[in-house]
């Protein structure tokens, strides 16, 4: 159990973490709502429509379990604030990017340095407040997630018609920097458990390598090209296996996933549920604007319902948590969400808005519901000295299931519109690819809700002396 912290250094803390919580989804909503003006002015098509939001997943996914393992070594503090000035840069060479190429490698610096704060905010949080105010915390958390994740469709269609799509990046590059500067002000002391051992340098290219064949390849199919990039990924992913359970000090501490039941399945669970619900916001942003008609503002105000939902659930379910098994708050929060991408298969170019808006505040009550919980059981089973892993683990999780999600989404776009600027004649194509999607991600629910009830009793874990064993 962590040793008691003055209240000031608790709030400190969330606060830290809350904001660093709200920025990145802020930016990726509000860049959702404002795809079809940079596709206009860049002249993207639907593929590379895709890749705006893929580059930064696939980066950011890439870095986080090593940036974990550095901040656990170094020190977590250290690596959050770097990480805040470089998302901060990238911002700005996004908001400045006249070509795609600028436009998607500041969308990859964007993703690298979000990977150092999200491999680092929920470990300092953990760090930070004891095992029986954690899940009250990382409610709080989650809400500042969502609070993002509300504010950008709204403001991010308000701003790309009245200043401009670039405007949205230059907010983004003005948020991190104040949260680098409310760091180093603000955050007193430094966590690092795991000082004074080696980083493990052959591990991390071994992990780096196999993402990248993995997701790469899986964006490329079903191309032979991919199938043969998924391939190389999942002999790389072997080597790493063998690797690191061989490793004195691994990057990536693999006994955890095979020994640790309640860590292995939470984050599975998290994997399926971002995959079956990251690209929703993306599909319907385009739905609304080219098959409804609607403008990006909107659309926008719209899409505000399903993330107001989370904001006001996710702290009632984090509190929820500390008095209840995560995995049974978690299990339920899944299942709703099933339900809700269930209906949106029924979605045609006749459906009325009060019926999307339905299934958005669904989708809402199940991921609020969900997150939180499912954050405080993968954080309560692990050891201390694995706070930065652990959270770069699960961060890993979303990222990487965000961008299968995202992968999934632009396949199927290819495959039922083809490699074309997207337009209103196109609403018959795009209304198909988007209703098979959610086919896809509903089934992909209903699995991920019986990987989240096969974790065990979690609670008990998290009281115990020793829950990294």
């Amino acid at each position: 159990m962590p040793p008691e912290s003055p209240p000031s250094a608790e709030r400190v803390a969330v606060t830290v973490a809350a904001v660093a919580s709200f920025l990145a989804p802020f930016s990726g909503a509000a860049t959702n709502v404002a795809l079809p003006s940079i596709a206009r002015e860049l002249r993207l098509d639907a593929v590379l429509l895709g890749w705006v939001g893929m580059s930064y997943l696939l980066a950011a996914a890439v870095c986080l379990v090593p940036f974990g393992r550095l901040a656990d070594i170094h020190g977590r503090r250290r690596v959050f604030g770097w990480g805040a000035l470089v998302y901060a840069g990238a911002s700005l060479v996004c908001g400045l990017a006249t070509t795609p190429t600028v436009l998607l490698a500041g969308r990859v610096l964007q993703g690298i340095g979000g990977a150092a704060i999200f491999a680092t905010n929920v470990a300092i949080l953990t760090s930070v407040l004891p095992p029986g105010r954690r899940g009250a915390a990382l409610g709080v958390n989650s809400a500042a997630v969502y609070l993002g994740l509300s504010l950008g469709p709204f403001l991010g269609g308000l701003l790309t018609e009245q200043a401009g799509w670039r405007s949205l990046f230059l907010l983004s590059a003005a948020l991190g920097l104040a949260l680098a500067l409310i760091v180093r002000a603000l955050l007193r002391g430094e966590w690092a458990e795991s000082k004074g051992e080696s980083f493990d340098v052959a591990g991390s290219l071994l992990y780096v390598g196999a993402l990248l064949l993995l997701m790469f390849g899986v964006s490329l199919l079903p191309s032979r090209a991919g199938g043969a990039l998924v391939l190389a990924g999942l002999v790389a992913l072997a080597a790493l296996v063998v690797w690191e359970l061989r490793a004195r000090q691994p990057v990536l501490p693999v006994g955890l996933l095979v020994a640790n039941r309640v860590f292995a399945l939470s984050n599975l669970a998290a994997l399926v549920n971002y995959a079956a619900t990251f690209a929703v916001g993306f599909l319907l942003s385009l739905y609304l604007q080219y098959v409804k008609g609607m403008g990006a503002q909107a659309a926008g105000l719209l899409l505000v319902v399903q993330p107001a939902l989370m904001t006001a659930v996710s702290p009632f379910a984090g509190r929820l948590s500390d008095r209840v098994e995560s995995r049974i708050v978690a299990s339920i929060g899944m299942a709703v969400t099933a339900a809700g991408l269930a209906l949106l298969c029924a979605l045609g170019t006749a459906t009325p808005l009060a019926f999307v808006a339905g299934c958005l505040a669904l989708l809402g009550c199940g991921f609020g519901l969900f997150s939180s919980p499912n954050t405080n059981a993968v954080m309560g089973a692990v050891d201390r000295r694995f706070y930065g892993v652990a959270s770069a683990s699960l961060g890993t999780m979303r990222l990487t299931g965000q961008m299968l999600s995202m992968a999934l989404a632009t396949l199927l776009l290819a495959l039922f519109v083809g490699r074309v600027a997207l337009t209103p004649a196109h609403a018959g194509p795009l209304v198909a690819a988007t209703r098979t999607a959610f086919s896809v991600f509903a089934a992909l629910c209903v699995l991920g809700t019986f990987a989240s009830l096969a974790r065990g009793k979690e609670r008990f874990r998290r009281a115990s002396a020793a829950p990294g064993t």
